[in-house]
C-alpha cells in the first residue's frame, strides 16, 4: 500500500513543483516505485520539470470519462523506470475534479506504488482542498521569507484540522550569506515558528533553474551538486533513514558538502 503524500506550500513560487520532481526522482533512484500526480488542474507544470510534456496523450479526466484505460494515462520515466507521472488534466481544460474522483484514481494505483506524491496547487482554494483530501501525509515547502512562512502557517493549520497524520517541512532557497548578515530568516527561526518536523533544507542555486529549464531534476546532476545532495538526503529522511543535514552556514568550512549540522528538535505541538 502506497504512502500518499501531498506536497503543498500556501504561497506560490516557492519551488513546490521542483521539490516534487526531485524528491520523486530521488525516491525512485533509491529503488522505490514512485508515482507523481500533478493536481494543478489547468496550470500543469510538473511534466515540464520532468521533461515529459511531449509524451502526454491521456490524463486522469480521460480515465474518468472512460476515454482510455488507467495504465494508458500513466507515463513511465525513461531515465528511471521506478518513476511514473500521472497528469490529472490537460492545460487546455479547466474542468474541476472532485476529491472523490481523485481518491478513486489513487485507490486503483495504491497497490502498484510505494510512494504517491501529489503536487498540490498553490493557495488554499478548491484545488488545494481537493488535493489534501486524498492524502494522509503532507510536506509543506517554504522559503525563508515572511509571506511564505505566514501562508505556510495557515496551511499547516488546515492540514491539522483535516487530520492529516504527518506533516513535514522543507525549507527551500536558503542563502547562507544572507542568514549570516541577518537579512534572511535562519533555519531555526523557521522551524521555531512553524513547529513541524524538518526533513529538508535546500540551498538556493542557479543550477536548479538551469536543470528545470532542461526538464532534468537536479538530483540527476553530478555527485558534487549541493542542491542535488540536499534533495537526495531529504528523500532518504522521508524514507525513514537518519541523515545529518548539510552545513550551509559555517563560514570556516572549506567543503560544506562534507560538514554537517545536527538534526533539529522535532516539534509536534503548536
Amino acid at each position: 500500500m502506497a504512502r500518499v503524500i501531498v506536497i503543498t506550500s500556501g504561497k506560490g513560487g516557492v519551488g513546490k513543483t521542483t521539490t516534487t520532481s526531485n524528491i520523486g526522482m530521488s525516491l525512485a533512484r533509491l529503488g522505490h516505485s514512485t508515482l507523481l500526480i500533478d493536481a494543478d488542474v489547468g496550470l500543469r507544470n510538473l511534466d515540464l520539470l520532468l521533461g515529459l510534456e511531449n509524451r502526454i496523450i491521456y490524463t486522469g479526466l480521460d480515465v474518468l470519462n472512460e476515454t482510455c484505460r488507467l495504465e494508458q494515462a500513466v507515463i513511465q520515466d525513461k531515465r528511471q523506470p521506478k518513476l511514473s507521472f500521472f497528469p490529472l488534466s490537460s492545460n487546455r481544460v479547466e474542468i474541476p475534479i472532485t476529491a472523490n474522483q481523485i481518491k478513486q484514481l489513487i485507490e486503483s494505483l495504491q497497490d502498484i506504488y510505494e510512494y504517491i506524491l501529489i503536487d498540490s496547487p498553490a493557495g488554499i482554494d478548491n484545488g488545494f482542498q481537493t488535493a489534501i483530501e486524498c492524502a494522509n501525509e503532507a510536506i509543506v515547502v517554504v522559503t525563508p521569507e515572511v509571506p511564505s512562512i505566514r501562508d505556510a502557517d495557515r496551511v499547516i493549520g488546515i492540514l491539522m484540522a483535516k487530520s492529516v497524520n504527518k506533516i513535514n517541512l522543507i525549507i527551500n532557497r536558503i542563502r547562507p550569506n544572507m542568514v549570516k548578515t541577518d537579512d534572511m530568516m535562519s533555519i531555526e527561526d523557521v522551524t521555531n515558528i512553524l513547529g513541524i518536523e524538518l526533513i529538508g533544507v535546500i540551498p538556493d542555486s542557479e543550477k536548479i533553474i538551469i536543470a528545470s529549464n532542461r526538464g532534468e531534476p537536479i538530483v540527476l546532476e553530478d555527485k558534487n551538486c549541493l542542491p542535488g545532495i540536499a534533495f537526495d538526503n531529504t528523500a532518504r529522511r522521508l524514507n525513514g533513514e537518519t541523515v545529518s543535514f548539510l552545513n550551509l552556514t559555517n563560514p570556516n568550512s572549506k567543503n560544506i558538502v562534507k560538514r554537517v549540522i545536527g538534526n533539529f528538535i522535532k516539534r509536534s505541538s503548536r
